[in-house]
């Protein structure tokens, strides 16, 4: 290896360098430079300003996309050797025909400022841009038909899978900002849809062809990127088309109906209104889309989030049992107080459960366990009461392991099975039981619960493995790595 002419080293030097693989898009990729050896970039790059634009303040760092995607391959080089001998092809004979599917996610975090005592402290926020690599699959037979993975993402989850694309200053509640600074991003992405990467995997230039599916956002950046009212709005889900007051009475029949061309035409609609319509009967002709759709993401929910919740809501319902609201007309303040902290004193006694400002993934996970509603029932006065809210955790608790799954078939077969079923009980139990609380409205992770898994688990196999938790936990790095270490404590 050593005594090798300058220039060979100096290539295998290169070979080894995040980004500097050889590799070409055929055909070239439309507005993107065909130079492979592209380091970090500013993330304002690509985004061609015009004169009446204001200027972008933001600092943004990312990676070229296309060089991002080719290392992120070349890292899986030997995953994909190892799959094909796996799967008994011949390795030389398959050079043509792979296909990538790729995770994107991406989610805002709130005050990212230096925690280290003095000065103000700045409302600095950042958003996350990363993507991971699902699965390779090549296609095979005289008219590529049979398709067969060769490499599948074990963790989907882990942050270590979670490739950081893009990171921006921006807060994500800022729209012109944050479209601007995704603006080169998703018009780099079109591109690559279009076209074929050619790269060299064990010594042989081999084709790939990438698909995207942008499922790791929460609804938030969801429904900023689709254009939707924000989640507070009357059109309840961003699967379908149900106002809040129809999905609290017909709990479960639902399907997915909207989509990002769909989106596009009714922000069309909203844009012109070709009908004359007062702003209210337009609003229900676009349900709710008011805005121009940015990006296209998959219209699947996060896994994480509804757990989070569905945590709050029961965290709300175990109040509303302790105090008996179904018997009474609105509580004062005064007596909702008290039930909430009999409620946290308890679970702190039996549970070891600190109260939280904001439900976090952690406590959710205590607090929906058969423990916790048994340590509630000993302050819910009547027994009936008691097994209703039992009843109603068991039902619960039989349903989100389908949800929260990488591979719900292979991982709860039986619980699959029965989700329906018992999405139908939990609704039937909330409508009449707890009807004090959802008698004309429903929030909309639960709503999402019990009307759209089983279709979206029977069109992708699975809502756990394209959540957005392999960002989330990368967020935590992130913070880590900026020496802030927030939300932990302010004072010193």
């Amino acid at each position: 290896q050593i005594f090798q002419s300058l220039h060979t080293l100096r290539a295998a030097e290169k070979e080894l360098l995040p980004g500097f693989h050889q590799f070409e898009w055929q055909p070239a990729l439309k507005n993107v430079s065909s130079s492979c050896n592209v380091g970090i970039i500013n993330g304002l790059s690509g985004w061609t300003s015009s004169l009446d634009d204001s200027p972008s303040d933001t600092v943004t760092r990312r990676f070229r996309y296309d060089v991002a995607l080719v290392s992120a391959v070349k890292d899986l080089e030997e995953d994909i050797v190892e799959g094909l001998r796996k799967s008994g092809l011949e390795d030389s004979a398959c050079t043509l025909g792979f296909s990538v599917m790729i995770k994107e996610s991406c989610d805002g975090m709130g005050d990212v400022s230096e925690k280290h005592g003095g000065g103000p402290v700045v409302p600095e926020k950042a958003v996350r841009f990363s993507f991971t690599v699902m699965s390779i699959s090549i296609l095979l037979g005289e008219d590529n038909k049979q398709e067969v993975t060769i490499f599948t993402e074990p963790k989907p989850n882990s942050e270590l899978s979670c490739k950081p694309l893009c990171l921006m200053f921006v807060d994500e509640a800022d729209h012109e900002t944050l479209t601007a600074v995704l603006a080169p991003i998703v018009a780099e992405r079109n591109a690559m849809k279009e076209s074929r990467l050619i790269l060299s995997i064990a010594g042989l230039p081999r084709s790939f062809r990438f698909h995207f599916r942008g499922s790791g956002y929460d609804e938030k950046m969801v429904r900023e990127l689709e254009g939707l009212e924000a989640s507070g709005s009357t059109y309840v889900c961003t699967l379908c088309d149900s106002s809040r007051a129809e999905a609290s009475k017909n709990i479960v029949l639902h399907s997915v109906t909207r989509s990002h061309d769909e989106n596009l035409a009714r922000y069309e609609i909203w844009r012109t209104n070709p009908f004359s319509e007062s702003v209210e009967e337009l609003r229900d002709r676009v349900k709710g889309v008011s805005a121009k759709p940015f990006m296209e993401t998959q219209s699947t929910f996060d896994a994480l989030h509804c757990d989070i919740g569905n945590a709050t809501e029961f965290y709300k319902i175990f109040q509303d049992e302790i105090g008996e609201v179904y018997r009474k007309e609105n509580p004062s303040r005064e007596e909702r107080r008290s039930w909430r902290a009999a409620l946290d004193k308890e679970l702190r006694q039996k549970l070891k459960l600190k109260p939280v400002m904001r439900m976090n993934g952690n406590y959710a996970r205590k607090l929906m366990t058969m423990d916790a509603v048994h340590v509630v029932c000993e302050l819910v006065p009547s027994e009936e009461r008691r097994e209703a809210l039992r009843e109603l955790m068991r039902l619960y608790l039989q349903m989100k392991p389908v949800w929260r799954s990488t591979c719900p078939v292979k991982e709860c077969p039986d619980q699959l099975c029965r989700y329906t079923f018992n999405s139908q009980s939990f609704a039937d139990l909330i409508s009449t039981t707890f009807k004090y609380r959802y008698n004309g409205k429903i929030t909309n992770y639960l709503h999402k619960t019990l009307a759209h898994v089983p279709e979206i688990i029977e069109r992708d196999g699975s809502i756990g493995a394209w959540a957005s938790e392999g960002n989330e936990s990368a967020n935590k790095l992130f913070r880590r790595f900026r020496k802030m270490n927030a939300r932990q404590s302010k004072a010193f």
